[in-house]
C-alpha cells in the first residue's frame, strides 16, 4: 500500500522518522558508552581493598586518550569510511555496533584482573585501555555510518532537522552517564555501570537489525532507473583522490577543525574559568559551563528545521562562528561578574546550535553518496588533530597567563579563522554552485 502512495519509502514521513529514532538510538548508545567511565576516576583510583582498582592519575589519563588510538594512530578512522563506502550503510553499521559490544566485553574482562603489568599499566588498565580502543574504532564508525544513512533517507526531506535530532539525542546519551554513572558505581558496584552499557549496546545493535529490514525494503521501492543509477554510482577508489580535490570539502575540514577547536577544548577549560575568573563556586560552576552543551539539545534541531525550511546554510555557519567569536573576546575582558559569564554561556550555545545545524547537512551537497562516508572519515581524522593541539596551546598560555585573558583571546582567534573560512564557504559555493544556502526540502 506504502508503495503505492510514495515514490518510494524515504518518501514516507512515518517511515524515514522511524528510520531516525532507531539509528539515533543506537548512536545514542554509543555516546553514553563513551562517557560512562568519565566520572569514575576517583573510585578507579580507590585502592581494591575500598572497591577501586588501585590506579594511578597516569593510569586513568591513558585509559581515557585510549579510545583513539587505534582510528588515530593506526588510521582507522580514515578506513572506516572506506569500509562504509565499499561494503556499505547495513554491513558498515552492523559491524560498528558489534565493535563497542566487544570493546565493552574486553572492559569488563580487563577490570577482573588484578595481577601483572603491561607496558608499565595494571594489568586491568591495559585491558580496559585495550577495550576502550575496540569499543572508540565501533563508536567513530558509528558516527559516520549513521551520518550517511540520514542522507540516503532524508535527502529531499528535512535533512537538517534529522541530523540536529541525532545529535540532540546522541548529546543526551553523553548527558544520561555523566549523570548516572557514579550513582550506579557506588550503590551497586564499579562494574555495574559496564553492565549497564553492555545491556545499552545490545540495544542499539538490536535496533540497527531492525535498521537493516527497513533499509532492504528501501532499496525493493526504489524504481529500476534509480537502481541502475545507484549501481553506475558505486564507490571507486579513485573517488577519494576527487574528494581531496574539491575545494569545498578542504573549506569544511578546515572550518570544523577551527570551529570545534574553539569550542570542545574551551568546555574542557571554562569550569575553572567560571571558578578563577568570576567567583564561581565549585559545586555549581559546572552547571555553568554545562549551559551551552544542553542548549545544543534543543536548539540544534530548531535551527536545522529552518535550514531545511528557508535555506542560507553558510549564513547560519558565519552568524553562529561570529557569536562564537564575541563570546570568547568577552570572557578576555576584565569583567568579573558571574551574571555576565552566564549570558556569555547563552549565547555560546546558540553560536554552538547554529553552525553545527547547517554545517553537517552542507557535506552531502558537495560529496556524492556514494564517497560521503571517506569524507566523513576524514574531516573527523584532521579534525581530531586540531582538537588535541589547542588545549595544549591554551595550557601553556594558562601558566604564563592565570588571568585567562591571554587564552580567551586564543579560542577569539581561533573562532574568527572559523569565521573567515566559511565567508570563504560562501564565496566558493556562488563559483560552484553547490547549493549550500538553498532549502534542503523539495518544493513539489
Amino acid at each position: 500500500m506504502a508503495n503505492a502512495i510514495y515514490r518510494k519509502l524515504s518518501d514516507s514521513p512515518l517511515a524515514r522518522w522511524t528510520v531516525l529514532i532507531i539509528v539515533a538510538t543506537a548512536m545514542m548508545m554509543g555516546y553514553f558508552v563513551n562517557d560512562v567511565m568519565s566520572p569514575l576516576e576517583t573510585l578507579l583510583e580507590a585502592p581494591r581493598s575500598e572497591g577501586g582498582l588501585g590506579w594511578s592519575s597516569a593510569d586513568y589519563g591513558f585509559f581515557s586518550g585510549a579510545g583513539g588510538l587505534i582510528n588515530v594512530y593506526l588510521l582507522m578512522l580514515f578506513f572506516s569510511g572506506i569500509i562504509l563506502d565499499k561494503m556499505g550503510i547495513r554491513f558498515t553499521g552492523v559491524l560498528a555496533c558489534s565493535l563497542m559490544v566487544a570493546g565493552v566485553v574486553v572492559k569488563l574482562y580487563g577490570m577482573t584482573l588484578t595481577e601483572g603489568h603491561v607496558l608499565g599499566l595494571p594489568g586491568s588498565a591495559a585491558m580496559m585501555s585495550l577495550g576502550f580502543a575496540i569499543f572508540g574504532v565501533g563508536y567513530e564508525m558509528t558516527g559516520i555510518t549513521v551520518s550517511k544513512a540520514m542522507v540516503r533517507w532524508f535527502t529531499g526531506h528535512e535533512l537538517a532537522l534529522a541530523m540536529g535530532l541525532q545529535l540532540a539525542m546522541a548529546r543526551l546519551g553523553t548527558a544520561a552517564a555523566l549523570s548516572v554513572s557514579a550513582p550506579i558505581a557506588r550503590h551497586f558496584s564499579l562494574s555495574m555501570p559496564l553492565l549497564v552499557s553492555l545491556s545499552l549496546l545490545i540495544i542499539g545493535l538490536l535496533s540497527f537489525l531492525v535498521f537493516c529490514v527497513m533499509d532492504r525494503k528501501l532499496d525493493k521501492s526504489e524504481t529500476p532507473t534509480a537502481k541502475t543509477a545507484d549501481d553506475e554510482e558505486q564507490f571507486r577508489w579513485s573517488d577519494i583522490g576527487t574528494t581531496l580535490r574539491s575545494p569545498g570539502f578542504w573549506l569544511i575540514t578546515l572550518f570544523c577543525v577551527l570551529f570545534y577547536s574553539a569550542v570542545s577544548p574551551f568546555l574542557k577549560f571554562a569550569t575553572k574559568l567560571m571558578v578563577i575568573k568570576y567567583g564561581v563556586d565549585t559545586s555549581v560552576a559546572g552547571f555553568f559551563t554545562s549551559i551551552a552543551p544542553f542548549g545544543t539539545i534543543l536548539l540544534t534541531p530548531l535551527f536545522g528545521s529552518l535550514y531545511d525550511r528557508y535555506g542560507k546554510g553558510v549564513t547560519l555557519i558565519i552568524t553562529g562562528t561570529l557569536m562564537l567569536t564575541c563570546v570568547h573576546a568577552g570572557f578576555s575582558l576584565p569583567i568579573h561578574s558571574s551574571t555576565f559569564a552566564v549570558a556569555l554561556m547563552v549565547v555560546l550555545s546558540i553560536g554552538y546550535s547554529l553552525a553545527p545545524a547547517a554545517l553537517w547537512p552542507c557535506v552531502p551537497k558537495i560529496i556524492p553518496l556514494k564517497c560521503l562516508g571517506t569524507a566523513y572519515s576524514m574531516i573527523f581524522f584532521i579534525q581530531n588533530f586540531g582538537r588535541s593541539i589547542i588545549p595544549m596551546i591554551v595550557g601553556k598560555a594558562n601558566e604564563s597567563d592565570p588571568t585567562y585573558t591571554t587564552s580567551m583571546l586564543i579560542f577569539a582567534g581561533t573562532a574568527l579563522a572559523a569565521a573567515v573560512v566559511a565567508f570563504g564557504m560562501l564565496y566558493v559555493d556562488r563559483r560552484k554552485g553547490y547549493g549550500l544556502q538553498k532549502p534542503n526540502i523539495r518544493r513539489g
